[in-house]
């Protein structure tokens, strides 16, 4: 559903974040939200505001995205859009780069993160095709730096058949997300992991249309201990 500002300003948070603030405030190139996004990435993305982070985002549109992650993480991130649109290459001011090629290409994708010297964040807002995404999770995951962060945008295009999608239909973002949520709990099931290892899946943040999935160095098996006085 499309807002008008003053219906998007009476959604905004009582206690905005600082990405909230800057999207509300933003008066460059075009950018497109929807709404409730802006308090999920204010908290993923918080641990990495001011650093050095490392974020590839898919689907460049207007430009107007790469400048409010400009403006969020600052001076020293290092940011890059791919687009398959030519014109996408002219919306964007350095140090900010954008590369021209397909999600849907495992070769283009590692080429454009190893330029990049790797990835701390994916931000997944291309296609939304489901066997577009797939690829590019398949690709990129791998290459996640521990304590990254895999994020996809727009998932309930996951229940629309012109998106390969469908309710329930295997291969959509929403079931790769609850693939996801399997593969976290390999542990505790007899069933090999779909797409990633157990001990390589983190925290799991999902809202609706996103999610954010955590890629962490190794996580060991889960235990749980006593603490406290026992009572008599």
């Amino acid at each position: 559903m499309q807002l008008t500002r003053e219906q998007a300003l009476a959604r905004k948070s009582k206690n905005p974040g600082p990405l909230e603030e800057i999207f509300y405030s933003h008066a460059g190139r075009p950018a497109n939200k929807w709404a409730h996004y802006l308090p999920f990435y204010d908290r993923a993305f918080a641990p990495y505001r001011g650093s050095a982070v490392r974020m590839l985002e898919i689907g460049v549109s207007k430009g107007g995205s790469l400048d409010l992650w400009r403006k969020y993480f600052g001076p020293d991130a290092v940011l890059f859009g791919v687009d398959i649109d030519p014109a996408c290459a002219g919306h964007v001011d350095a140090p900010s780069q954008v590369r021209i090629g397909s999600q849907a290409d495992p070769g283009f994708l590692r080429g454009v993160a190893g330029e990049m010297g790797g990835i701390d964040i994916v931000l997944d807002d291309g296609s939304h095709v489901a066997s577009h995404q797939r690829t590019t999770f398949q690709t990129l995951w791998p290459l996640l730096s521990p304590g990254g962060l895999y994020v996809i945008e727009d998932m309930h295009t996951a229940y629309w058949p012109h998106w390969e999608g469908g309710l329930r239909r295997p291969g959509a973002a929403v079931e790769l997300g609850k693939g996801l949520i399997d593969d976290m709990h390999a542990w505790h099931h007899a069933e090999d992991e779909a797409w990633a290892a157990r001990d390589e899946v983190g925290t799991i943040l999902i809202g609706d249309s996103i999610v954010a999935i955590e890629k962490i160095a190794t996580r060991p098996a889960p235990g749980h201990v006593w603490v406290g006085a026992p009572r008599e």
